[in-house]
Formats: structure tokens, sequence, C-alpha cells
């Protein structure tokens, strides 16, 4: 029979202590309903008239980088930098990703014993009347001089502490993936605000023109009825249809300057210290692609921080789990002790204790089962909140991609409306030169024409708004390879 010295037993028992077990289940990546191709890129529409979006190919399958940069913008791009540096909703995720970074770091420590260490000086008197005192002795008071330390350590045996950990790991993920969320929905509502704002600059324009257009149908009325060709109802018609495009053009100006003031909230700025200048929307929306659908999984920040949830919830049904195994504790002291400063630290004076404990709780009354369950039960609930997130955000993509779809159609339909209303306008204006009809036509063509217009500017602005937010369905460029590794 082989001996072995009693050296390597106490080295295998505490590789044993080091190396312990992880109780509950390990992790796995919960599965979630999916699909081969979206719905909407099976039939895309016949050449769109702006372009919007595109399928993927091998070296294009994702958005990368500043996103926004796509538009062509630098108004917008100057906008977008400024989010990073002074948005107050990104900060204040910024600094929880911040806290729950430094959570890793606190659940770490409990791998390794605390140590304490520290010097006493103490005098003490004690009662000359207590029990077996003895009589005519005179050393009832007396000096205490120590130095000592002490060390205490739970060995990892159950994996406590590694569940502890993961979890940790875990929620600051959450956190990571959170405040990707954050500044990904912030930069969208303000690329979204821009182009609303921009949007409405293209009908104050438009609006501009029409005013100008209708002073001098005003002019030509005036004359015509000077002439005696025309009456005084066609002039009165003439400056009412003026005066109430007047009214329209100032109009604008209230949504606009709401837009102006959102996109100075949204960059940390008071609205009252920032303006911008009037540009009207431009013409060009950057084709946008989509990938596959399977691809979303990894591109949103919101489903990865749902599915970094379900990764917590299962490391909690680990550390609920144990509860049931017993506490074990090693601790030791060691020191100088002595009555004279002159022996403080010396030889004699030497001082240490070592031992260990381990505490089993044998009735509870179910708690630790309670609490156990409880941590299951939030582990599915996390689950069935990860899936729904995903619906959402295929939900999500679906209908942007639909609205940039069906908006392109009706922008092509809604411009030969517009090229049909401005010849109606010229016929009518002919007719009406000609004294071939009244002022009254020329007034319906003026504002069928006008509102076709001014629908026109809208669903451009809404082609803008809603590539918007396709991108911010698409995940922004964002993918899991950028959560933290802590």
């Amino acid at each position: 029979m082989k001996l072995v010295r009693p050296g390597t037993w106490a080295g295998t028992a505490l590789a044993l202590l080091l190396a312990g077990c992880s109780v509950g289940p390990n992790y796995h990546k919960p599965a979630a309903a999916t699909a081969p191709t979206w719905k909407e890129n099976a039939v895309p529409p016949p050449n769109p008239p702006n372009g919007t979006w595109k399928e993927a190919e091998p070296s294009d399958a994702v958005l990368k980088g500043p996103w926004w940069e796509m538009y062509g913008d630098p108004q917008l791009n100057s906008l977008e930098d400024k989010v990073a540096v002074s948005n107050q909703t990104l900060r204040a995720a910024m600094e929880q990703y911040f806290g729950a970074r430094e959570q890793v770091q606190v659940a770490r420590s409990q791998y390794y014993p605390t140590l304490a260490a520290g010097p006493s000086i103490e005098r003490t008197r004690e009662s000359y009347n207590q029990a077996n005192t003895v009589r005519g002795v005179s050393n009832y008071q007396f000096n205490t001089f120590s130095l000592a330390g002490q060390a205490q350590w739970e060995p990892d045996l159950w994996g406590q502490v590694r569940r502890t950990v993961e979890q940790a790991r875990a929620n600051a993920q959450v956190s990571a993936a959170l405040l990707a969320n954050v500044e990904l929905s912030v930069r969208a509502e303000l690329a979204a605000d821009y182009f609303e704002m921009r949007g409405l600059d293209s009908q104050k324009q438009l609006l501009d023109n029409t005013v100008a257009s209708y002073q001098d149908y005003l002019k030509l009325t005036e004359i015509r009825f000077k002439g005696g060709v025309a009456t005084e109802v066609d002039v009165a018609e003439a400056q009412t249809q003026l005066e109430q495009t007047r009214a329209q053009d100032i109009d604008v100006g209230v949504a606009r300057a709401q837009y102006e003031h959102a996109i100075a909230t949204l960059i940390g700025v008071p609205a009252s210290s920032f303006s911008l200048p009037p540009m009207p929307l431009g013409t060009k929306i950057p084709e946008i692609p989509v990938g596959v659908p399977s691809q979303l999984l990894e591109r949103r920040p919101d489903i990865a921080a749902a599915e970094r949830a379900v990764d917590a919830a299962n490391a909690q049904i680990g550390i609920a789990l144990a509860a049931y195994y017993p506490n074990v504790s090693l601790n030791g002291s060691g020191g100088f002790l002595s009555g004279q400063p002159g022996t403080w630290i010396q030889g004699p004076s030497e001082m240490w204790s070592l031992g260990a404990s381990a505490v089993e709780l044998l009735f509870d009354a179910g708690r630790r089962h309670a609490i156990t369950q409880q941590a299951r039960d939030a582990y599915e609930q996390q689950v069935a909140n990860y899936r729904q997130t995903v619906l959402s955000a295929f939900q999500d993509v679906e209908d942007n991609l639909a609205a940039l779809r069906i908006l392109d159609q009706e922008s092509a339909a809604q411009q030969q409306a517009v090229a049909s209303a401005e010849h109606s306008l010229a016929v009518s204006t002919s007719r009406y030169k000609g004294g071939v009809t009244t002022y009254l036509e020329v007034l319906t063509a003026q504002t069928v024409q006008l509102s076709n217009e001014r629908t026109q500017e809208n669903i451009a602005a809404e082609q803008f708004v809603a590539s918007v937010q396709l991108i911010r369905a698409l995940g922004g460029g964002w993918d899991t390879s950028q959560l933290p590794k802590l």
C-alpha cells in the first residue's frame, strides 16, 4: 500500500475546496421564433422612385458604423455628434451601466478571504471585590498591548459565488444593452424630429411660393376688375384665397418650433438658446441593407438585454439551490500580545488560532423551497419576455418595411396627382384669362393643387422618418459582439 504524506492530503483538500461545484442549471440560450426571410422583401415594389431598402449582399449584410451618415446631411451629422456628449437620458443610462459593472467586482471579491489587522492598546482596572480575589494583591490595574490580524474565508464549495458573479455579469450586460438601446432610440428620435422639421421647411417653402403666386393672381383679378372683365366677387375670392394661404404659411411655424425645441433637448441644450436655419428636405433616401431575419436576434440591443436577463435569472436558481448545502467557513487569527511595551513584539508574545466551521440549516418551514421555486418562476418569466421581445422586433421591422413599400407607391401616385393638378390649374387660368369661366374655377384648381402638393411633401417626410424607424428596428448597426465581456 502506498503511503501519502500529510502535506499531500492537505493540498488535495485545499484543491477540492477551491474547485467545488456549481449547483443549479447551466445556462442555455432559449429558443425564439424566427423566419427564413422578410415577408415585405418577398415582393419588392416595382422601381421605387427614391429607393429605400435592398436585400443584403454577402459583403453588405448589416448596417455599419454611424448610420445617420447614410443620409449625407452635414447638419444632421453635427447634431448626432452632440448626443453622446450632452444628452442627459443617455448619461443616466451610462451611469446605470457603470454601477452594474462595478457590481461584478463586488461579486468577485467573495472568491477571496477577508483580511484585517491593527494594533490595540488598552488600560484595564478590575474590581477588587470580584470573585476569587486574592487579598493583598495590587495588580488589578494593567496594560494590554496587542498587534493582531484576522482572516476569514468561505470557500465556494457549491458555486454560490460563481453563480452570483455570473448573475452580476449578466445584469451588467443587460445594462450595457439597455444603454445601447437608449442611445439608438435617442439618435433615431433626433433624426426623425430633424426630418419632420425639414419636411415642414419644405412645406414653408411651398407655401411661400404659393403666396407669391396668389399675389400675382390677385393683381391679375384686380386689373381685370378695373377693365370691367372680372367682377368684385372674383377679387374677393382671390383675396380670400391669398389670406387663407398666408395663415397656413404662418401655422407651419408652430410645429416647426416644437421640433426645433425637441432637437435642442435631445442634444442637451436649452431650447431658448438653440435654433436651426430653415432648409427644405432633401430627396435622396439611402438604401438600407436589411439582412436576414435570423440576424435580428444579434442586432437588436433590446433583444440582447432580454436574453441577458434570462441568463441572470438562470444564475439566481443556482444561488437559491446553494442554500440547501452547509456553509463552510475557515478563520484564523494571529499576532502579538503583551502587558509591557518592551516585550510587545517578541517571540514569547506570539499568539495565533485556526478554526473551521460548517453549519447546515435543518429546518426553515419551506423557505428555501419557496425561494428556489420563485427563482424558477422568475426564469420562466424572463424567457417569455425574451420571446415576446423577439416577436415585437420582427413586427417592428415588418411594419417599417411595409410603410416604406406603401409610401413608395403612394409617392408615385401622388406625383401623378400633383402633375394633374398643375395641368388643371394651367387650363383653368387660361380659360379665366380668355373670359370663358369665372374665377371660382381657378380658385378650385388652386385649392386642389396646393392640397396635393402639401400631401406630396408630407409623404416625403414620412418616407424619411420611416427609413429612420427601419434603421432603428434593425438595431442601427449594433450587434452583440459589442457587449462587454467583464
